[in-house]
């Protein structure tokens, strides 16, 4: 993983002078977020916030969809509100990029609640990868992790946003998205995902 963020920065420090691409041109946004810590009752204590429509209670607002859609059934721990009903459904084949958000070094990780049609002799993955801008405009991707097929509603282990060390923007942020593709013939549903754990 070390190798991977010296590669990453290598590239970007060598990259030419920096050029608004599609993502920095999209991150408008890089206030404060409300903080929260979802993930206390797994003895994760920090504190993370939601990504645009996290929820996915407004339809996936501002999500690129394909062949995923927006389905009834919530993860059944509620950790962002009683009254949500929604979760995202990813049948194999498809695809789900999120809103572009704005990251920092102050924000190594991310986290949300995911299970599979399938268990492990199923064989399926969820692949999560990080899109991120390098400063001559041109996207690439890192990987973040790999989730294991589990036919209950669990969080996922803490992900790493090695994008966040590749400040683009004022106040050292970085314009990131996130992608996920279901690798196998399971389909994943996921919930409430969050950025951060904020060590402010």
């Amino acid at each position: 993983m070390l190798a991977v963020a010296a590669t990453v920065v290598a590239t970007l420090a060598a990259a030419p002078a920096a050029n608004a691409g599609l993502l920095v041109a999209s991150a408008s946004n890089c206030e404060e977020q409300v903080l929260e810590r979802p993930f206390a009752r797994w003895l994760d204590p920090l504190t993370y916030h939601l990504i645009p429509d996290g929820t996915f209670e407004q339809g996936a607002a501002g999500w690129s969809l394909s062949k995923a859609r927006v389905v009834d059934g919530n993860e059944p721990f509620y950790v962002h509100g009683a009254g949500e009903r929604k979760s995202l459904s990813l049948p194999p084949g498809s695809v789900a990029t999120s809103p572009v958000m704005c990251t920092g070094i102050n924000k190594p990780f991310m986290r949300f609640f995911a299970k599979s049609s399938g268990g492990l002799l199923s064989l399926s993955t969820l692949l999560v990868e990080v899109l991120f801008e390098t400063r001559g405009g041109q996207v690439l991707s890192l990987p973040a992790g790999v989730v294991l097929p589990n036919t209950k509603w669990q969080p996922t282990l803490p992900l790493p946003v090695l994008a966040s060390l590749l400040p683009l923007l004022p106040g050292e942020q970085s314009p990131i998205a996130f992608r996920f593709r279901p690798l196998g013939g399971a389909t994943w549903t996921i919930d409430d995902v969050y950025l951060d754990p904020s060590r402010r």
